[in-house]
Protein backbone atom coordinates (compact mmCIF):
# COMPACT_ATOMS: atom_id res chain seq x y z
CA UNK A 1 0.00 0.00 0.00
CA UNK A 2 0.62 3.56 -0.74
CA UNK A 3 2.42 5.42 2.15
CA UNK A 4 -0.16 8.20 2.52
CA UNK A 5 1.31 11.79 2.31
CA UNK A 6 -1.02 14.92 2.62
CA UNK A 7 -0.40 18.11 3.18
CA UNK A 8 -1.67 22.04 4.23
CA UNK A 9 -0.70 24.60 2.05
CA UNK A 10 -2.27 28.29 3.18
CA UNK A 11 -1.19 31.43 1.50
CA UNK A 12 0.42 33.67 3.99
CA UNK A 13 -2.02 36.89 2.58
CA UNK A 14 -3.59 36.91 5.97
CA UNK A 15 -4.22 35.19 9.91
CA UNK A 16 -5.21 31.16 9.70
CA UNK A 17 -8.94 31.45 10.64
CA UNK A 18 -11.09 28.39 11.61
CA UNK A 19 -11.73 27.18 7.74
CA UNK A 20 -7.81 26.70 7.06
CA UNK A 21 -7.36 25.33 10.84
CA UNK A 22 -9.87 22.55 10.21
CA UNK A 23 -8.89 21.39 6.40
CA UNK A 24 -5.07 21.50 8.58
CA UNK A 25 -6.64 19.58 11.19
CA UNK A 26 -8.29 17.02 8.73
CA UNK A 27 -4.96 16.93 6.51
CA UNK A 28 -3.12 16.72 9.96
CA UNK A 29 -5.48 13.51 11.49
CA UNK A 30 -5.70 11.51 8.33
CA UNK A 31 -2.28 11.47 7.68
CA UNK A 32 -1.63 10.33 11.53
CA UNK A 33 -4.47 8.02 11.35
CA UNK A 34 -2.98 5.86 8.49
CA UNK A 35 0.72 6.21 9.64
CA UNK A 36 1.90 8.64 6.90
CA UNK A 37 3.31 11.91 6.14
CA UNK A 38 1.45 15.73 7.01
CA UNK A 39 3.77 18.07 5.22
CA UNK A 40 3.64 21.82 5.63
CA UNK A 41 3.38 24.24 2.00
CA UNK A 42 3.20 27.96 2.51
CA UNK A 43 2.08 28.85 -1.15
CA UNK A 44 3.39 32.44 -0.94
CA UNK A 45 3.86 33.48 -4.65
CA UNK A 46 0.96 36.25 -4.43
CA UNK A 47 4.01 38.77 -3.56
CA UNK A 48 1.84 41.63 -2.85
CA UNK A 49 -0.09 40.30 0.04
CA UNK A 50 2.15 37.51 1.27
CA UNK A 51 4.38 39.02 4.05
CA UNK A 52 6.52 37.15 6.41
CA UNK A 53 4.76 38.68 9.80
CA UNK A 54 1.40 36.38 8.06
CA UNK A 55 3.70 33.33 7.81
CA UNK A 56 4.57 34.02 10.80
CA UNK A 57 0.97 33.93 12.43
CA UNK A 58 0.28 30.55 10.75
CA UNK A 59 2.84 28.92 12.00
CA UNK A 60 2.59 29.90 15.42
CA UNK A 61 -1.21 29.15 14.96
CA UNK A 62 -0.05 25.34 14.08
CA UNK A 63 2.07 25.26 17.00
CA UNK A 64 -0.14 26.40 19.15
CA UNK A 65 -3.30 23.69 17.80
CA UNK A 66 -0.52 21.39 18.24
CA UNK A 67 -0.62 20.15 14.75
CA UNK A 68 2.73 19.29 14.03
CA UNK A 69 4.45 18.16 10.10
CA UNK A 70 7.27 15.93 9.31
CA UNK A 71 8.32 18.00 6.38
CA UNK A 72 8.72 21.76 5.50
CA UNK A 73 7.74 24.11 5.78
CA UNK A 74 8.28 24.98 2.01
CA UNK A 75 7.82 28.38 0.51
CA UNK A 76 6.81 28.52 -3.01
CA UNK A 77 8.76 31.70 -3.82
CA UNK A 78 11.86 28.93 -3.10
CA UNK A 79 11.31 26.49 -5.71
CA UNK A 80 10.80 29.11 -8.96
CA UNK A 81 13.68 27.37 -10.47
CA UNK A 82 11.59 23.88 -10.12
CA UNK A 83 8.92 25.77 -11.56
CA UNK A 84 10.79 27.10 -14.92
CA UNK A 85 12.26 23.68 -15.34
CA UNK A 86 8.70 22.08 -15.98
CA UNK A 87 7.12 24.93 -17.86
CA UNK A 88 10.00 25.04 -20.02
CA UNK A 89 9.10 21.05 -20.49
CA UNK A 90 5.87 21.70 -21.19
CA UNK A 91 6.47 24.10 -23.80
CA UNK A 92 9.04 21.89 -25.71
CA UNK A 93 6.60 18.83 -25.43
CA UNK A 94 3.94 20.98 -27.23
CA UNK A 95 1.40 20.75 -23.86
CA UNK A 96 1.82 24.46 -23.31
CA UNK A 97 2.30 27.43 -25.39
CA UNK A 98 3.00 31.25 -25.65
CA UNK A 99 -0.20 33.57 -25.98
CA UNK A 100 0.09 36.96 -27.53
CA UNK A 101 -3.16 37.78 -26.93
CA UNK A 102 -3.17 41.55 -25.63
CA UNK A 103 -5.52 43.02 -22.88
CA UNK A 104 -7.38 44.63 -25.27
CA UNK A 105 -7.85 41.90 -27.55
CA UNK A 106 -9.17 39.53 -24.65
CA UNK A 107 -11.50 41.99 -23.67
CA UNK A 108 -12.94 42.56 -27.10
CA UNK A 109 -13.35 38.62 -27.46
CA UNK A 110 -14.74 38.39 -24.37
CA UNK A 111 -17.89 41.43 -24.79
CA UNK A 112 -18.28 39.60 -28.33
CA UNK A 113 -19.01 35.89 -26.31
CA UNK A 114 -21.18 37.65 -24.26
CA UNK A 115 -23.14 39.45 -27.29
CA UNK A 116 -23.62 36.17 -28.68
CA UNK A 117 -24.68 34.40 -25.20
CA UNK A 118 -22.03 32.94 -24.50
CA UNK A 119 -19.58 32.09 -22.03
CA UNK A 120 -16.59 33.80 -22.37
CA UNK A 121 -13.46 32.26 -22.25
CA UNK A 122 -10.54 32.46 -24.21
CA UNK A 123 -10.66 31.46 -27.86
CA UNK A 124 -7.09 29.49 -27.94
CA UNK A 125 -6.16 31.89 -30.43
CA UNK A 126 -2.53 31.54 -29.92
CA UNK A 127 -2.61 27.33 -29.07
CA UNK A 128 -1.39 26.56 -32.79
CA UNK A 129 -0.77 29.51 -34.34
CA UNK A 130 1.86 29.59 -36.95
CA UNK A 131 1.82 33.87 -37.15
CA UNK A 132 4.95 35.81 -36.45
CA UNK A 133 4.63 36.82 -32.66
CA UNK A 134 4.21 40.65 -32.27
CA UNK A 135 6.99 42.76 -31.64
CA UNK A 136 7.52 43.75 -27.98
CA UNK A 137 4.75 41.96 -26.44
CA UNK A 138 6.04 39.82 -23.39
CA UNK A 139 3.57 36.86 -23.82
CA UNK A 140 2.00 34.48 -21.15
CA UNK A 141 2.26 30.74 -20.79
CA UNK A 142 -1.30 28.79 -21.73
CA UNK A 143 -1.53 25.01 -20.97
CA UNK A 144 -2.94 23.23 -23.62
CA UNK A 145 -5.95 21.70 -22.09
CA UNK A 146 -7.70 18.67 -23.59
CA UNK A 147 -10.47 19.33 -26.28
CA UNK A 148 -12.61 16.31 -25.63
CA UNK A 149 -13.28 13.70 -23.12
CA UNK A 150 -13.79 14.53 -19.36
CA UNK A 151 -12.15 14.76 -15.77
CA UNK A 152 -13.35 12.26 -13.40
CA UNK A 153 -12.87 12.88 -9.55
CA UNK A 154 -13.94 10.40 -7.23
CA UNK A 155 -14.05 12.66 -4.53
CA UNK A 156 -13.77 11.19 -1.36
CA UNK A 157 -16.32 13.27 0.26
CA UNK A 158 -18.48 14.73 -1.99
CA UNK A 159 -18.81 11.72 -4.53
CA UNK A 160 -18.47 11.30 -8.19
CA UNK A 161 -17.90 14.93 -10.05
CA UNK A 162 -17.19 15.05 -13.83
CA UNK A 163 -16.29 17.95 -15.87
CA UNK A 164 -15.87 17.74 -19.67
CA UNK A 165 -12.70 18.87 -21.11
CA UNK A 166 -14.85 21.36 -23.35
CA UNK A 167 -16.05 23.49 -20.26
CA UNK A 168 -12.49 24.24 -19.52
CA UNK A 169 -10.11 26.52 -21.31
CA UNK A 170 -6.47 26.59 -21.75
CA UNK A 171 -5.67 28.23 -18.62
CA UNK A 172 -2.21 30.66 -18.08
CA UNK A 173 0.18 28.64 -16.32
CA UNK A 174 2.88 31.67 -16.55
CA UNK A 175 2.15 35.23 -16.06
CA UNK A 176 3.86 37.85 -18.71
CA UNK A 177 6.98 38.46 -16.29
CA UNK A 178 8.00 34.39 -16.46
CA UNK A 179 6.17 34.07 -13.03
CA UNK A 180 4.12 30.87 -12.85
CA UNK A 181 0.60 30.89 -11.59
CA UNK A 182 -0.97 29.22 -8.78
CA UNK A 183 -2.36 26.79 -10.39
CA UNK A 184 0.93 25.26 -11.85
CA UNK A 185 2.63 26.07 -8.94
CA UNK A 186 0.42 23.68 -6.87
CA UNK A 187 0.37 20.82 -9.06
CA UNK A 188 4.48 21.14 -9.59
CA UNK A 189 4.73 20.55 -5.76
CA UNK A 190 1.96 17.72 -5.27
CA UNK A 191 4.07 15.91 -7.65
CA UNK A 192 7.32 16.77 -6.25
CA UNK A 193 5.82 16.29 -2.80
CA UNK A 194 4.52 12.72 -3.57
CA UNK A 195 1.10 13.68 -2.20
CA UNK A 196 -1.51 11.10 -2.34
CA UNK A 197 -4.23 13.27 -0.27
CA UNK A 198 -5.15 16.74 -1.36
CA UNK A 199 -7.69 17.35 1.56
CA UNK A 200 -8.75 20.94 1.17
CA UNK A 201 -11.74 23.34 0.94
CA UNK A 202 -14.22 23.04 -1.41
CA UNK A 203 -13.47 26.71 -3.02
CA UNK A 204 -10.76 24.54 -4.53
CA UNK A 205 -13.37 22.38 -6.78
CA UNK A 206 -12.82 24.44 -9.58
CA UNK A 207 -9.22 24.22 -9.95
CA UNK A 208 -9.27 20.59 -9.81
CA UNK A 209 -10.11 19.32 -13.15
CA UNK A 210 -7.20 21.83 -14.32
CA UNK A 211 -4.69 20.86 -11.97
CA UNK A 212 -5.11 16.96 -13.10
CA UNK A 213 -5.15 17.52 -16.49
CA UNK A 214 -2.02 19.02 -15.82
CA UNK A 215 -0.42 16.23 -13.90
CA UNK A 216 -1.78 13.80 -16.61
CA UNK A 217 0.42 16.15 -19.14
CA UNK A 218 3.29 15.67 -17.19
CA UNK A 219 2.97 12.05 -16.85
CA UNK A 220 2.17 12.46 -12.86
CA UNK A 221 0.03 9.74 -10.63
CA UNK A 222 -2.63 11.31 -9.79
CA UNK A 223 -4.08 12.04 -5.88
CA UNK A 224 -6.84 11.65 -4.72
CA UNK A 225 -8.95 14.95 -3.37
CA UNK A 226 -11.17 15.46 -0.58
CA UNK A 227 -13.19 18.63 -0.95
CA UNK A 228 -14.49 19.87 2.52
CA UNK A 229 -17.22 21.85 2.90
CA UNK A 230 -17.18 25.28 4.05
CA UNK A 231 -18.19 26.40 7.63
CA UNK A 232 -21.31 29.03 7.88
CA UNK A 233 -22.36 31.22 10.64
CA UNK A 234 -25.41 29.83 13.07
CA UNK A 235 -27.48 32.35 10.43
CA UNK A 236 -26.92 30.25 7.45
CA UNK A 237 -24.44 33.20 5.90
CA UNK A 238 -20.93 32.60 4.97
CA UNK A 239 -18.28 32.66 7.89
CA UNK A 240 -17.48 36.46 8.31
CA UNK A 241 -16.01 38.80 11.35
CA UNK A 242 -19.14 39.35 12.45
CA UNK A 243 -20.04 35.57 13.39
CA UNK A 244 -16.23 34.12 14.38
CA UNK A 245 -13.32 34.81 11.25
CA UNK A 246 -11.02 35.71 13.41
CA UNK A 247 -7.55 34.45 13.86
CA UNK A 248 -7.29 30.82 15.75
CA UNK A 249 -4.67 33.12 17.47
CA UNK A 250 -7.48 35.11 18.87
CA UNK A 251 -9.42 32.56 20.16
CA UNK A 252 -6.02 32.08 22.51
CA UNK A 253 -6.13 35.23 23.70
CA UNK A 254 -9.50 35.24 25.15
CA UNK A 255 -8.24 31.98 26.97
CA UNK A 256 -9.36 28.87 25.02
CA UNK A 257 -7.46 25.31 25.34
CA UNK A 258 -5.92 24.38 22.22
CA UNK A 259 -7.28 20.76 22.72
CA UNK A 260 -11.15 22.49 22.96
CA UNK A 261 -10.28 24.08 20.06
CA UNK A 262 -9.58 20.65 18.28
CA UNK A 263 -11.85 19.22 19.43
CA UNK A 264 -14.59 21.68 18.16
CA UNK A 265 -12.93 22.11 14.67
CA UNK A 266 -13.39 18.56 14.08
CA UNK A 267 -16.84 18.34 14.71
CA UNK A 268 -17.70 20.75 12.52
CA UNK A 269 -18.77 18.66 9.28
CA UNK A 270 -17.64 15.28 10.50
CA UNK A 271 -18.68 13.14 12.88
CA UNK A 272 -18.33 9.71 14.66
CA UNK A 273 -21.86 8.39 15.72
CA UNK A 274 -22.83 10.59 19.03
CA UNK A 275 -19.55 11.59 20.09
CA UNK A 276 -18.98 15.10 21.31
CA UNK A 277 -16.40 15.13 23.45
CA UNK A 278 -13.03 13.49 22.69
CA UNK A 279 -9.04 13.60 22.80
CA UNK A 280 -6.88 14.61 19.89
CA UNK A 281 -6.01 11.14 20.18
CA UNK A 282 -9.19 9.23 19.46
CA UNK A 283 -9.89 11.45 16.88
CA UNK A 284 -7.19 10.48 15.01
CA UNK A 285 -8.06 6.48 15.66
CA UNK A 286 -11.37 7.20 14.53
CA UNK A 287 -11.03 9.74 11.21
CA UNK A 288 -12.38 8.35 8.31
CA UNK A 289 -13.27 11.17 5.34
CA UNK A 290 -16.45 8.87 4.96
CA UNK A 291 -17.60 10.73 8.37
CA UNK A 292 -16.83 14.33 6.76
CA UNK A 293 -20.26 15.86 5.82
CA UNK A 294 -21.00 16.95 2.05
CA UNK A 295 -23.10 19.75 3.67
CA UNK A 296 -21.66 23.36 4.90
CA UNK A 297 -20.73 23.19 8.76
CA UNK A 298 -22.58 25.88 11.08
CA UNK A 299 -20.32 27.73 13.69
CA UNK A 300 -21.91 27.80 16.93
CA UNK A 301 -20.07 29.67 19.80
CA UNK A 302 -22.43 28.60 22.75
CA UNK A 303 -21.12 24.89 21.17
CA UNK A 304 -17.82 26.14 21.66
CA UNK A 305 -18.04 27.34 24.88
CA UNK A 306 -19.59 24.05 26.15
CA UNK A 307 -16.73 22.07 24.60
CA UNK A 308 -14.56 24.10 26.49
CA UNK A 309 -16.03 23.92 29.60
CA UNK A 310 -15.27 20.10 29.45
CA UNK A 311 -12.02 20.63 28.81
CA UNK A 312 -10.98 22.91 31.55
CA UNK A 313 -12.61 20.62 33.70
CA UNK A 314 -10.11 17.87 32.46
CA UNK A 315 -6.98 19.73 32.25
CA UNK A 316 -4.19 19.58 34.56
CA UNK A 317 -4.60 22.07 37.16
CA UNK A 318 -0.87 23.26 37.29
CA UNK A 319 -0.63 23.69 33.47
CA UNK A 320 -4.09 26.42 33.80
CA UNK A 321 -2.83 28.27 36.52
CA UNK A 322 0.34 28.73 34.23
CA UNK A 323 -1.89 29.88 31.14
CA UNK A 324 -3.64 31.91 33.78
CA UNK A 325 -1.32 33.99 35.22
CA UNK A 326 -0.84 36.39 32.06
CA UNK A 327 -4.53 37.15 32.38
CA UNK A 328 -4.12 37.65 36.50
CA UNK A 329 -1.39 40.10 36.15
CA UNK A 330 -3.72 41.93 33.02
CA UNK A 331 -6.32 42.14 35.98
CA UNK A 332 -3.43 43.68 38.61
CA UNK A 333 -3.22 40.14 40.33
CA UNK A 334 0.48 38.69 41.41
CA UNK A 335 -0.56 35.34 42.17
CA UNK A 336 3.11 34.26 44.01
CA UNK A 337 1.50 36.22 46.64
CA UNK A 338 -1.52 34.72 48.22
CA UNK A 339 -3.00 30.85 48.16
CA UNK A 340 -1.58 28.47 46.23
CA UNK A 341 -3.12 29.45 42.39
CA UNK A 342 -3.53 25.59 41.52
CA UNK A 343 -5.58 25.10 44.48
CA UNK A 344 -7.87 28.23 43.01
CA UNK A 345 -7.97 26.62 39.87
CA UNK A 346 -8.87 23.30 41.37
CA UNK A 347 -12.32 25.48 43.28
CA UNK A 348 -12.91 27.69 39.89
CA UNK A 349 -12.85 25.32 36.90
CA UNK A 350 -16.18 23.64 37.01
CA UNK A 351 -17.54 27.23 36.87
CA UNK A 352 -16.05 28.84 33.45
CA UNK A 353 -15.81 28.20 30.14
CA UNK A 354 -12.38 29.67 29.05
CA UNK A 355 -8.71 30.31 31.01
CA UNK A 356 -9.68 34.41 30.95
CA UNK A 357 -12.92 33.64 32.77
CA UNK A 358 -11.09 31.65 35.40
CA UNK A 359 -8.81 34.31 35.73
CA UNK A 360 -11.19 36.83 36.16
CA UNK A 361 -13.05 34.60 38.69
CA UNK A 362 -9.93 34.48 40.33
CA UNK A 363 -9.34 37.98 41.35
CA UNK A 364 -10.69 38.42 44.45
CA UNK A 365 -8.61 35.45 45.96
CA UNK A 366 -5.45 37.61 45.24
CA UNK A 367 -6.85 41.48 45.92
CA UNK A 368 -10.16 42.84 48.06
CA UNK A 369 -12.94 43.67 45.75
CA UNK A 370 -15.08 46.36 47.36
CA UNK A 371 -19.20 45.16 46.91
CA UNK A 372 -21.33 46.98 44.42
CA UNK A 373 -23.66 49.15 46.51
CA UNK A 374 -26.66 47.26 45.29
CA UNK A 375 -25.25 43.63 46.41
CA UNK A 376 -24.64 45.19 49.78
CA UNK A 377 -28.09 46.80 50.18
CA UNK A 378 -29.22 43.27 49.43
CA UNK A 379 -27.28 40.75 51.66
CA UNK A 380 -25.53 42.97 54.42
CA UNK A 381 -28.43 44.28 56.13
CA UNK A 382 -28.11 46.26 59.81
CA UNK A 383 -28.64 43.43 62.13
CA UNK A 384 -26.27 41.21 60.67
CA UNK A 385 -23.16 43.70 61.08
CA UNK A 386 -22.82 42.24 64.33
CA UNK A 387 -23.04 38.32 63.50
CA UNK A 388 -20.10 39.73 61.33
CA UNK A 389 -18.10 41.09 63.97
CA UNK A 390 -18.33 38.41 65.96
CA UNK A 391 -17.44 35.72 63.47
CA UNK A 392 -14.22 37.97 62.42
CA UNK A 393 -13.24 37.89 66.24
CA UNK A 394 -13.63 33.50 66.63
CA UNK A 395 -12.10 32.80 63.37
CA UNK A 396 -8.51 34.53 64.63
CA UNK A 397 -9.06 31.76 67.30
CA UNK A 398 -9.48 28.59 65.41
CA UNK A 399 -7.05 26.68 63.18
CA UNK A 400 -7.45 27.49 60.00
CA UNK A 401 -9.31 24.41 57.65
CA UNK A 402 -12.60 23.99 55.74
CA UNK A 403 -14.00 22.31 58.25
CA UNK A 404 -13.49 24.08 61.34
CA UNK A 405 -14.49 27.15 59.46
CA UNK A 406 -18.11 25.78 58.56
CA UNK A 407 -18.16 24.70 62.68
CA UNK A 408 -17.76 28.18 63.30
CA UNK A 409 -19.78 29.72 61.06
CA UNK A 410 -22.72 27.00 61.58
CA UNK A 411 -22.72 27.24 65.78
CA UNK A 412 -23.17 31.02 65.11
CA UNK A 413 -25.67 30.68 63.46
CA UNK A 414 -27.34 28.54 65.66
CA UNK A 415 -26.69 30.91 68.44
CA UNK A 416 -28.29 33.60 66.83
CA UNK A 417 -30.99 31.97 65.23
CA UNK A 418 -30.39 32.15 61.49
CA UNK A 419 -30.73 30.11 58.27
CA UNK A 420 -27.30 29.41 57.14
CA UNK A 421 -27.87 31.64 54.17
CA UNK A 422 -28.66 34.74 56.26
CA UNK A 423 -25.02 33.92 57.82
CA UNK A 424 -22.75 32.84 54.60
CA UNK A 425 -24.27 35.57 51.98
CA UNK A 426 -23.16 38.62 53.69
CA UNK A 427 -19.49 37.06 54.75
CA UNK A 428 -19.44 36.21 51.00
CA UNK A 429 -19.78 39.73 49.73
CA UNK A 430 -17.58 41.23 52.59
CA UNK A 431 -14.65 39.15 51.85
CA UNK A 432 -14.86 38.52 48.90
CA UNK A 433 -16.89 41.36 47.18
CA UNK A 434 -18.81 39.16 44.63
CA UNK A 435 -22.35 37.06 45.60
CA UNK A 436 -21.76 34.15 43.91
CA UNK A 437 -18.49 31.93 44.39
CA UNK A 438 -18.04 28.20 45.69
CA UNK A 439 -18.87 27.50 49.06
CA UNK A 440 -18.03 30.19 51.31
CA UNK A 441 -16.06 27.62 53.78
CA UNK A 442 -13.60 26.34 50.80
CA UNK A 443 -13.15 29.90 49.73
CA UNK A 444 -12.17 31.72 52.93
CA UNK A 445 -9.48 28.22 53.64
CA UNK A 446 -7.70 29.30 50.57
CA UNK A 447 -7.93 33.34 51.27
CA UNK A 448 -5.74 32.76 54.60
CA UNK A 449 -6.97 33.61 58.33
CA UNK A 450 -5.09 36.97 58.35
CA UNK A 451 -6.63 37.81 55.13
CA UNK A 452 -9.79 36.70 55.50
CA UNK A 453 -10.10 38.56 59.34
CA UNK A 454 -8.30 41.85 57.69
CA UNK A 455 -11.23 42.34 54.78
CA UNK A 456 -14.07 41.19 57.59
CA UNK A 457 -12.81 44.29 59.61
CA UNK A 458 -12.27 46.80 56.73
CA UNK A 459 -15.49 46.52 55.11
CA UNK A 460 -17.15 46.17 58.66
CA UNK A 461 -15.50 49.83 59.44
CA UNK A 462 -16.60 51.18 56.35
CA UNK A 463 -20.08 49.92 57.03
CA UNK A 464 -19.91 51.65 60.66
CA UNK A 465 -18.21 54.89 59.73
CA UNK A 466 -20.62 55.48 56.55
CA UNK A 467 -23.69 53.94 54.52
CA UNK A 468 -25.30 51.31 56.22
CA UNK A 469 -27.69 49.34 54.06
CA UNK A 470 -31.09 48.54 55.89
Amino acid sequence: MTMVRTRFAPSPTGYLHLGGARTALFSWAFARRHKGTFILRVEDTDLERSTPENTQVILDAMAWLGLDYDEGPFYQMQRMDRYREVLKQLIEEGKAYYCYASKEELEAMREEQIARGEKPRYDRRWRDSRATPPAGVSPVVRFKNPLDGAVVIDDLVKGRIVVNNCELDDLIIARSDGTPTYNFCVVVDDWDMQITHVIRGDDHINNTPRQINILKALGAPLPQYAHLSMILGADGEKLSKRHASVSVLDYEKAGFLPEAMLNYLARLGWARGDEELFTMAQFVEWFDLAGVSKSAARFDAEKLAWVSAHHLKQADASRLAELSRPFMLRDGCDCSHGPDFAQVVELLRERVKTVEELADAAVYFYRPLDPETQVLEQHVTTDILPVMAELSDRFETIEWTREAIHEVMKSTVAAHGLKFPKVAMPLRVLVTGEPQTPAVDAVLALIGKQEVVARLRHQLAKLASGFIPE
